[in-house]
């Protein structure tokens, strides 16, 4: 689309263009690579929701539009529904870099929106949405502290590729979505084939020197038309507010002691006492006419997070007495349910997930609208569930947020990469991981008892897969360059809300596969990202050592409770009469067996029969194979009469083949008429006494008697009758015949 200010990287093929679209937002931009393009706008709200608000309302919304990709939405509505998964997780991505930039106290309601207008189906729109984002909000009016810029590097043949077509994406051994300034990294997430650590670290080093072309394009966009930015009022603590809190939450240390105690709930309960003596204190001291109330709220996060951090900082102190590398108390469980598939009790600390495997068929594959490409259905499904009794609390119970499919897809692409091939394990595969108890990290104990439930499960895995997030506390100097840090391993959910970092990891022992980075700061060097890589993988390898300990290998086969699977091969040419007319033949096989029988789409032959015993599986590979068989000769059949004749009757041997029973092959005895021995529909036995060079089977009722009696068959001549009668005159000349018109 042709805006009136445009900027264009030559080397990706993309461009940023404002000016004329969308222009009563504070900012919007089009964002487009080859037939793919994006609109992006920012807005901000000019008050607060309320005036009692302390918290900063940032929304960030991506919606792709059927009409992009030239589709009608399905559904009788004809009308965009929920956003997908793909929708989410890419808002999730956007809104992740976007929100530590913003300045503190700034609590006006901001919402950035993404509509995908056009598609080629040749490139992912999710990088566009977020160069997007952050091209709208540096033209707009909204203080925030960017530009960021985003890449997706892949790896083909050995070799890094900047935004790799969904081609290239097939072939790739990395998935690596990468946000960052013109410093330092600001969000990472992805997947890889069993990355080394080294490899992964060389991905990243190649993304931040190929955002800089996309960032220096947004500021010169900016130069051209960028809106002076806007003073909005922030929402500070009172100084004589804080002064207060702090004299209370000091006295006797009673906030050290409060966040100093072993269990998070005791931890919470204390806490949340020294706030209530605060408050009272602060309205007896000004009255509660002249504080607001949001002020005591603010002065807690702030000094929580101080005592938090100097502990860290000075004394390497945590508040569960932890070392600064040393992993929670871990246990590991298998085959804990009975009846299902599969599963897996990971406990690490306060955090417990209960992950259960269900193996299906392939029609249990999820769909996927692949409006903007890539692929059309998934076999491995992974749903995180996160209920509010796993924190001690109530609320909303129902349908999964935003949180929950973002962290379910962290822990499925970290798992895919294990998995055998679905010509090896032609299963449909769903873990459900219900988190029994949180106090940090729970995706990652999603990833170490989905490990679990899988072997338990029977699932052929190549390698058990561990999961574990190291957190950073960082003590910046007044320019905020970091001057100290310490990289925490095994965080637990303070330590990820008061730190700056949440790093998440996830691999086997030969390499990464999965990985998410969070940040509440401005940037994360490469260099302290290095280290919490180099540390992750050393607490990885130890929760490895624990899941093998527990579970050393899959089992050898799937559960009694769950289907079987027999795949036969059949000739391509004979699909069509397995299927039947309108399906008819494969849905009387399934009624009749019980059994599930997926045909491959490839036509090569491949059938899979799924069944849950083993009569049902037996049934069904019987009546498959009857489709699929030939008639040999020397084999007796029991065939169904389908057609008479003066000469003789037509039988089906099997299904869509048959061939002819002479007259004098019917019986012994001379027959006047087919009809005097059988009729249409009758069941007869015959044996198959020969096919002729044209393919045109000879069968014989009485070879088939002779041979169930145990007495030897003599082929007889027939008798000439009917058809088999020579002409009235013999073989004599009755001179050329009158052409036919």
């Amino acid at each position: 689309m042709q805006q009136e200010y445009s900027v264009t990287i030559e080397e990706y093929g993309l461009t940023i263009s404002t000016g004329s679209i969308a222009r009563q937002a504070n900012g919007s931009v089009t964002v487009s690579v080859g037939g793919t393009e994006v609109l992006v706008t920012a807005t901000a709200a000019n008050e607060l929701r309320s005036p009692d608000q302390d918290f900063f309302p940032l929304t960030v919304d991506y919606r792709e539009k059927f009409a992009a990709a030239g589709r009608f939405p399905g559904g009788y509505f004809k009308r965009e529904g929920r956003p997908s998964e793909k929708e989410i997780l890419t808002s999730r991505q956007v809104d992740r870099p976007l929100r530590p930039l913003f300045p503190k106290g700034f609590m006006n309601e901001v919402q950035v929106i993404g509509l995908l207008l056009a598609t080629d189906k040749t490139t992912d729109p999710d990088i566009l949405m977020i160069n997007g984002a952050s091209a709208a909000l540096l033209c707009s009016d909204i203080p925030w502290n960017g530009p960021i810029a985003g890449v997706r590097i892949g790896e083909v043949d050995g070799e890094f590729v900047v935004n790799p077509t969904h081609a290239q994406m097939d072939e790739s051994a990395l998935d690596l979505v990468y946000v960052g300034n013109e410093q330092d990294m600001m969000m990472i997430e992805g997947s890889a084939d069993q990355l080394p650590d080294e490899r992964f670290i060389e991905a990243l080093e190649f993304a931040q020197k190929a955002i800089q072309k996309i960032i220096a394009a947004q500021r010169e966009l900016a130069a051209k038309c960028g809106k002076p930015k806007k003073e909005f009022p922030l929402v500070i603590c009172d100084p004589k507010v804080f002064e207060l809190c702090e004299k209370i939450a000091n006295t006797d240390d009673k906030l050290a002691k409060a966040v100093y105690l072993p269990g998070k709930l005791e931890r919470n309960a204390a806490v949340d006492a020294v706030k209530a003596e605060a408050k009272e204190a602060v309205l007896a001291a000004f009255g509660e006419d002249n504080v607001d109330p949001r002020h005591v709220n603010i002065a807690f996060e702030e000094l929580q997070e101080k005592v938090y951090r100097e502990g860290i900082l000075n004394k390497g102190v945590r508040a569960d007495g932890r070392a600064l590398d040393q992993l929670r108390p871990i246990s590991c469980k298998t085959d804990v349910l009975p009846s299902v598939h599969g599963t897996g009790l990971f406990q690490r600390g306060e955090t417990q997930a209960l992950v259960i495997a269900t193996l299906g068929t392939g029609k249990d594959a999820q769909e996927l609208d692949g409006l903007a490409g890539g692929p059309k259905s998934k076999t491995f499904i992974l749903h995180y569930n996160f209920p509010p009794f796993s924190v001690g609390e109530c609320g909303k119970f129902g349908s999964p947020g935003r949180r929950e499919i973002g962290h379910g897809a962290l822990a499925e692409r970290s798992l895919v990469p294990v998995l055998p091939s679905e010509e090896d394990f032609p299963y449909s595969i769903r873990l459900s991981s219900e988190i029994m108890e949180s106090n940090g990290s729970t995706s990652m104990a999603s990833v170490c008892g989905g490990t679990l439930a899988l072997m338990d499960a029977g699932v052929p895995i190549s390698a058990p897969v561990a999961g574990i997030s190291c957190g950073l506390v960082t003590l910046p100097d007044e320019n905020g360059k970091i001057v100290k840090h310490v990289v925490l391993t095994d965080i637990i959910g303070a330590e990820d809300h008061f730190g700056d970092m949440d790093f998440k990891i996830c691999g086997t022992a030969a390499g990464i596969t999965g990985f998410q980075l969070d940040l509440k700061i401005h940037g994360l060097p490469i260099e302290i990202a290095k280290e919490a890589i180099r540390q992750n993988r050393v607490a990885r390898d130890k929760i490895l050592g624990m899941i093998t300990e527990a579970k050393a290998a899959p089992n050898a086969t799937v559960k009694p409770t769950a289907p079987r699977i027999h795949t036969v091969m059949i000739p391509p040419d004979k699909i069509g009469a397995l299927i039947g007319p309108g399906g008819k033949n494969i849905r009387r096989i399934c009624e009749l067996s019980g059994a599930q029988i997926d045909i491959n789409e490839d036509n090569s032959g491949r059938v899979d029969i799924f069944a849950t015993s083993e009569e049902s599986m037996q049934l069904a590979i019987s009546e498959i194979n009857l489709v699929a068989a030939q008639i040999e000769v020397g084999k007796t059949y029991k065939g169904i009469v389908r057609s008479i004749k003066e000469f003789g009757c037509f039988v089906e041997c099997l299904p869509g083949q048959e061939g002819l029973v002479h007259i004098s092959e019917l019986t012994d005895e001379r027959l006047d008429k087919v009809e005097d021995l059988c009729k249409l529909g009758d069941e007869i036995i015959v044996k198959c006494v020969g096919i002729d060079e044209k393919g045109r089977v000879r069968l014989s009722r009485r070879a088939a008697i002779a041979e169930k009696e145990g007495r030897p068959y003599e082929p007889r001549a027939a008798e000439p009758r009917g058809g088999d009668r020579p002409r009235r005159g013999g073989d004599r000349d009755r001179g050329p015949r009158r052409p036919r018109r």
